[in-house]
Order: structure tokens, then sequence, then C-alpha cells
């Protein structure tokens, strides 16, 4: 029987209803703040593509671990921008490159919160792609040698999980592999199980890891958008193949293949919401097209709700502020569970400038 006996507005009248039967609840505990370590000291330089974050100098990555734990985001995932790349990326696996020295520092200083870093090799080469070219195209097998040298390096530094994201063949065993023979056996892989050729990356290659590919294109071994049984099969094979969590990148595009993703499987799902995803948001707003923080606990939410248990997303810091202590006192709720309809926004940070030395 419908209406009149059913009035589903009933329960949608006051606040007090729509938190009681709210369905998906966002905290800060779902996020996963990106950070980008690059050489030298007291360099706090901001991305002018992803606004509110930064190229980081050790020293400064490492007080900007202090604030997204003081937050309570309980975890970052690390890039590396080197000084010098060469056609085999050697500086992705040596004991003394950047994503190993962060690593460091930060398990040294900061040992509470958790260091995922990303393993690829894109951000080393001179040529952008992600291992070893042979006759113009990316050689598979001998990509996954480069890769396990990689992660055997990562593991060392001391990260708590490496996350892959070349979308090689084979790629999760080969570092399952090479971590069990050196005693890593309790060291989890979180895989970009289903990563899409997509131009929603460009701000992160041209702005974040400045790495950009001197020919070709990357969908030789990224997923093409058109397709999601194909995802599905990605991810089982990561499965498979030891994957501790699983992911879907980018996000807001994907929320089918999601949703698909957590029904299918019912494992630990990452989503990785990219530099485009934000770069559009934010240009939004700065146009006065849309509200931002609404925007963007919108966006997030949905992720949540498609089926995510972790976001990957460059909003995580500002996010959390929203959903801190001094606002949840405000409306007398336990710290990080402040309804987001209550929120009201910040106002836009000031950007610190500091020279480059």
């Amino acid at each position: 029987m419908g209406f009149p006996v059913h009035r589903l507005r009933r329960l949608r009248q006051n606040n007090n209803f729509r938190e009681l039967v709210r369905e998906t609840n966002l905290s800060v505990k779902d996020f996963i703040q990106p950070l980008f370590a690059v050489p030298g000291s007291g360099i706090r330089k901001e991305i002018s593509a992803l606004p509110g974050n930064y190229h980081l100098s050790i020293d400064c990555l490492v007080e900007e671990a202090r604030q997204v734990r003081d937050l309570g985001i309980p975890a970052v995932l690390l890039f590396g921008v080197p000084e010098t790349k060469d056609e085999c990326a050697s500086g992705a696996y040596s004991p003394d490159g950047i994503v190993q020295q962060a690593v460091r520092a930060l398990k040294s200083m900061v040992p509470d919160i958790l260091v995922i870093t990303d393993v690829c090799s894109c951000e080393y080469t001179t040529h952008g792609h992600c291992g070893i070219i042979e006759n113009g195209y990316l050689a598979n097998d001998r990509s996954l040698e480069l890769l396990a040298k990689i992660t055997l390096s990562h593991a060392e530094a001391g990260a708590d999980m490496v996350a892959p994201a070349a979308m090689l063949d084979g790629e999760i065993r080969a570092m399952r592999q090479i971590l069990d023979a050196h005693g890593f056996h309790n060291l989890p892989i979180m895989g970009y199980s289903a990563k899409y050729a997509s131009k929603l990356y460009d701000p992160f290659f041209k702005e974040g890891t400045h790495s950009t590919l001197s020919f070709g294109d990357k969908r030789t071994h990224q997923m093409d958008y058109s397709n999601s049984d194909e995802a599905m099969r990605e991810i089982a094979l990561d499965i498979e193949e030891g994957a501790d969590i699983i992911m879907v990148k980018p996000a807001l595009f994907y929320l089918d293949v999601v949703y698909r993703a957590k029904k299918e499987f019912q494992m630990p799902l990452a989503v990785y919401n990219v530099s485009g995803e934000y770069a559009m948001i934010d240009a939004a707003a700065k146009m006065g097209r849309l509200n931002r923080d609404a925007i963007m606990f919108e966006a997030l939410t949905c992720l949540k709700r498609a089926g995510a248990d972790l976001i990957i997303t460059y909003f995580a810091k500002r996010a959390a502020k929203l959903l801190s202590e001094q606002h949840a006192e405000a409306f007398g709720k336990v710290p990080g569970e402040t309804t987001i309809s209550q929120v009201v926004p910040l106002p836009e940070p000031p950007v610190k400038k500091i020279k480059t030395p």
C-alpha cells in the first residue's frame, strides 16, 4: 500500500530524523592523504593544480604528516619526485631514493601514522612509462623484476603497506613473492586493481610528479574506460595473486565499477579520488559555480555509499578539519562524527608561499 499510508517525507522533516535513518556516514578514518616528497630542505611549495597540497622536502613532510595524524587521518600515500631520472628507473629502488628517505623519516618521527608507498617507476624514468621499454613497448616481465626491486626497497625502508600502480600482468604475485622471500610476510599489498587509462590524471603527472610521457600513452597496460567486466577479471586476478586491498581508480567517474567490485568480491575496497576530479571541483568553486565544501562532502559520501571502505583523496585534510573536534563540540557530538549537513564551510586557507632554495 502506498500513499497516503506511506509518506517517506515523515523521516525527512527535520535533521534529527534524517540523522536517525542515515544509511552512509563519513568519517576521518575513511581517508588516506596523498603526500609528495621532494629533495632539499625547507620546501613547502603548493602544487598549483592541487591547491592545499604541496611538494614537501622531508623536514616539511614530517610536519605535514603530524598535522594529518592530529586530524585523525590514519594513513598517507607517499609519492616521490626525484632530482634525476634514467631509462631504468634506478632512483626508484635506491636505498637513498627520495621515497626511501621519506619513509624512514616518517616512521622515525611520526610512527603512529600508516605509511603506504606508491610502487611505480614512471616518476623515475626519462620516458615516463611504468617500466622497461623494449622496441617502443612496455616489456611486462622485465618490468616485473624492476617492480619487485622497488617493492623490496620500500619494505626495507619501513613502509607499512605497498601499492603497485603500473597495472602490469602478474605484479601482485611478483611483489608477494619477493616480500615473503625476504621475511615481510605481514606487509600488506593494496593493488591498483582496476586502474583506467584516464585524462583525469593529468594534473598529477604534469604538476604533482613532473612525469610526462616522451612518446605514446599508457593504454597498453591501463584499462579501457569503456570496460566494466574486464575490471572484475583484473580484480579477481589481483585477489588470487595475494592483494589484501583492492582499488578502483579514478573514483567519481567509475561508481558503477566501485559498486560491482564491492558486491562481487566483498574485499576491503579503496578508491582514488584523483587529481582531475579534485581540480574540477576546485575550479568550479573558484568560479562561484559550486559550494566547495558541500560538493566535497557529497562526492566523498557518494564514494562510500557506492562501496568504498578507504578513500584516497586530496580533500582529506580539508574534510577532516570540518569533521574535527572543534566542529563536533559545537553540535555536542563525538569528534569525527559531525553531521555533514550541519558543518559550516571553512574559509579558503591562505596560501603560504615559500621559495624553493
